[in-house]
């Protein structure tokens, strides 16, 4: 079993927001499996389950806020029995160009409060997780406005290309696991911006 973790905040103030890109890369998952209309909330989440192959897959948007977002991941691997190796975290990135993605077995929080939260409370750093950059912004902007506002229309494309391809990351995460994602979207991601 494997926990699929998009990281956001909840509420319509916050929909299409940098913070909330793990939430989009969630419903986009939601979309190509068609269990839209199976969202359940349970441990502080929004929660739909789903088969691949053998493997039983938990799809979750916490509802904790950003910053407590580890409460409810925790208790869902707990609950589970999940260990952290299978849970995936996807999350905005302001240290990574707008559209950039990173793969990483394990690591620090990078100063993300999202990460910072589910590292406390799993005990551990040594999860996988995928950041998808939103960029800083504008070096007078203040950082949590930037991240908590939405994107720009310029940005879109890239945006919505970016939630695609972590999406497709996810779904390799599921059947090949995290070395796989890292060999094939770190690679190509590097080679595109050298271009």
């Amino acid at each position: 079993m494997k926990l699929i973790v998009g990281l956001g905040n909840p509420g319509p103030e916050y929909r299409e927001t940098r913070h909330n890109i793990g939430f989009m890369v969630a419903d986009v998952l939601v979309a190509r499996w068609r269990v839209a209309d199976r969202w359940r909330e349970k441990f502080e989440a929004l929660q739909t389950k789903h088969a691949v192959g053998d493997d039983q897959i938990v799809l979750m948007k916490p509802l904790t806020f950003m910053n407590l977002s580890g409460q409810a991941v925790q208790a869902t691997a707990a609950f589970y029995k999940i260990e952290p190796a299978d849970v995936f975290i996807v999350t905005d990135d302001v240290a990574l160009p707008l559209g950039r993605l990173r793969a990483r077995r394990d690591g620090g929080a990078g100063g993300h409060n999202g990460l910072k939260s589910v590292i406390q409370h799993l005990g551990t750093q040594a999860f996988p997780r995928m950041r998808v950059g939103v960029g800083r912004g504008e070096g007078d902007r203040d950082l949590s406005d930037h991240v908590l506002g939405r994107f720009d229309a310029s940005e879109r494309d890239t945006v919505s290309a970016a939630v695609l391809r972590a999406a497709d990351a996810t779904e390799m995460f599921i059947s090949e696991g995290i070395q796989r994602v890292m060999n094939a979207f770190n690679a190509a991601e590097q080679q595109d911006s050298a271009e």
